[in-house]
């Protein structure tokens, strides 16, 4: 895909890519980061999974991510990183800015003369904090075998011609309290926001895409989540003056965007021991 075929607009965050993951859908971000060209590009946690790390499994569509985040910012777009709770390593770098590349617990951006605060949500959950946070990398490990199981699933429907079917989707909309959670998560991220004096507020983490105006006895907000790329493939983008849900589908790029990797084994081996020194020195 050319530059001049990308689509260019204000602002895109997109969060929980979850890099070095086998749910990660990398090739499909590439994709998604070849066909637009923001002002700014705000990575909202979760980027790169630390949590699950592991070398012997960073493939070359994982890296390819990476690459194509310094081809924006090569083309003059600005990279905000934001750290999750998953890549909470990088926290120590919070402040620090090279060239294009700014790292940061938070971002406020003043668009249009309205105010949007946007950080990953980790905070507000309890279950990434103190020992819970042992139980809840344990339950990151079952997670990944949902997705593995249901990635095996979709290559069975897909060879019936069935619609594909999302196991971890079921399994939270049909637990009570895993959609009370989110609604909690909801309304405290807005809460807090409407104190603070903002407009917008953004947050990723529960992989749940969403744009909903929250109303209190103090005010009123509009919440965004930019969801994930696991599962929901989805991003927020801000352009005249509006942010919208932008939903990946991935028929649309098979033909305009043609996706290569070195075919010789030893440049992703290197990159990817490159990678793990980067994280290693981070921790």
């Amino acid at each position: 895909m050319n530059n001049s075929s990308r689509r260019a607009f204000e602002v895109c965050v997109i969060s929980d890519l979850h890099l070095g993951t086998f749910g990660c859908q990398a090739l499909e971000i590439v994709k998604y980061l070849k066909s637009i060209q923001p002002q700014i590009l705000v990575l909202n946690g979760d980027i790169i999974d630390i949590w699950q790390f592991r070398k012997r499994y960073f493939p070359p569509a994982h890296i390819q991510v990476i690459r194509e985040v310094f081809k924006l910012m090569e083309l003059g777009t600005q990279v905000y990183y934001i750290t999750g709770n998953h890549d909470e390593a990088l926290r120590k770098y919070s402040g620090t800015g090279i060239g294009k590349l700014t790292i940061d617990d938070k971002l406020v951006l003043e668009l249009d003369g309205k105010k949007t605060w946007i950080f990953h949500g980790d905070v507000f959950d309890a279950t990434t904090k103190g020992s819970a946070k042992f139980i809840a990398q344990l339950g990151g490990k079952g997670y990944d075998l949902l997705i593995w199981l249901n990635h095996n699933l979709n290559l069975i429907l897909t060879a019936l011609g069935r619609e594909k079917y999302s196991l971890s989707k079921k399994v939270k909309n049909g637990v009570k309290k895993a959609v009370k959670w989110i609604a909690d998560f909801e309304d405290t991220a807005a809460e807090l926001a409407i104190d603070k004096g903002f407009d917008f507020v953004i947050c990723g983490h529960i992989h749940q895409p969403q744009k909903r105006v929250i109303t209190n006895s103090k005010g009123q907000i509009t919440y965004l989540n930019s969801g994930d790329w696991i599962e929901n493939l989805t991003s927020l983008e801000y352009h005249k003056g509006e942010w919208n849900i932008h939903q990946h589908e991935t028929y649309k790029y098979e033909k305009s965007a043609t996706v290569e990797f070195p075919t010789t084994p030893k440049i992703p081996d290197v990159l990817t021991e490159k990678v793990a020194f980067w994280i290693s020195s981070a921790m």
